[in-house]
């Protein structure tokens, strides 16, 4: 079986990792493969709706990126630091596991400031805790309300954009690296295979009759992290936080009682029901947190069809990829992809597996 990391090596050219955005979301490149016949089709996003019928369900992910990247300096030396948020610890204490970058320069007691564009200090933190190399526990020192608080976060902090983005947030992304349906803020990345919808693409899937499911999966840097095992089965993924409350479980149960499409809206998606599955082999509601690691061989409980992104080689996305469509099917397809100069991850084209 293929349980091994050098199985899901591939040559990706640098020039496919997208940069940028398609101008619009449903007019990026959707590649079409079809685990039945292994047939291959080259389309336009926008034709996902050709696929999709009266009693079919899609479940989305409504997480909302928050901008999570702040740039600030050290107490005394005025070094430059860059601090990634990655959890609220503690809302009331103002505590947070972060990233810093450079991490060798920071100690516990460390204060560090951030200002805006005047050089006012609009926050200032302390490091309380070391917990990794580079991951700290930082409280941030702030007398307003929480409304003030997130207001000034808000203000300060950048889009976090994925370091394979070779380039400093702009004000674009803002908007265009988060989906049109997001809600629940808490996630540090987007749920990428959601970015290619738009709000007349998903009216004119209702209108057909496609029902819609929603849960939350907020996607933390665990998910890019590096595998660094080859035997995969000792790979251990970082937890995030999920919830799949009893309206997408009645949705998502009523078509599979139905024999319908259910199609998972990105691999987050995909994860968090597979982690809520009843011993009937059903939905069912959960809330918690979810390591879970999906790959070959597994037999999948709920979803008969995804819409993904494409993936950077030897990941835990594009390995649940494998899983889902095959490994042969889409490794032929990825190949495919590289030779058709599809653009991959994050701004990148889409795959659906039927």
């Amino acid at each position: 079986m293929r349980t091994k990391l050098s199985h899901f090596d591939f040559q990706l050219p640098k020039k496919l990792v997208a940069q940028y955005p398609t101008e619009n979301r449903d007019e990026s490149r959707l590649m079409v493969v079809n685990r039945k016949t292994g047939k291959i089709e080259h389309k336009i996003f926008k034709d996902v709706l050709d696929y999709f019928e009266d009693g079919d369900t899609m479940i989305f992910n409504n997480t909302k990126v928050f901008p999570a990247r702040l740039y600030g300096r050290k107490e005394r030396t005025g070094a430059n630091i860059e601090v990634f948020l990655l959890r609220e610890l503690n809302a009331g204490a103002r505590l947070w596991d972060v990233l810093v970058d450079p991490a060798r320069k920071i100690r516990v007691g460390n204060k560090l400031y951030f200002s805006d564009e005047h050089d006012n200090d609009v926050l200032v933190a302390e490091v309380v805790d070391n917990t990794t190399s580079r991951g700290r526990t930082i409280r941030f020192l702030y007398d307003g309300t929480d409304d003030e608080f997130q207001r000034d976060l808000n203000y300060l902090g950048n889009t976090p954009l994925p370091k394979y983005i070779m380039r400093p947030a702009e004000d674009m992304d803002k908007e265009r690296y988060q989906t049109v349906y997001a809600k629940e803020i808490g996630a540090v990345a987007a749920p990428t295979a959601g970015l290619h919808f738009t709000r007349e693409l998903l009216k004119r899937l209702e209108i057909k009759g496609v029902t819609f499911a929603e849960l939350t999966l907020h996607v933390g840097l665990g998910t890019f992290r590096n595998i660094d095992v080859e035997d995969l089965s000792k790979h251990k993924m970082d937890a995030e936080y999920f919830r799949i409350d009893a309206k997408a479980v009645a949705t998502v149960n009523q078509s599979k009682d139905h024999g319908k499409k259910i199609c998972a809206v990105g691999t987050t998606s995909m994860r968090a029901i597979e982690t809520a599955v009843s011993a009937e082999g059903l939905l069912k509601p959960a809330e918690g947190w979810t390591n879970k690691f999906i790959f070959p061989p597994y037999d999948f409980s709920i979803a008969n069809s995804m819409v993904t992104n494409f993936h950077l080689p030897k990941t835990s996305l594009l390995i649940m990829i494998c899983a889902f469509g095959g490994y042969d099917l889409i490794m032929e397809a990825y190949h495919e992809a590289v030779k058709e100069e599809y653009r991959f991850f994050s701004y990148g084209d889409a795959m659906l597996i039927l």
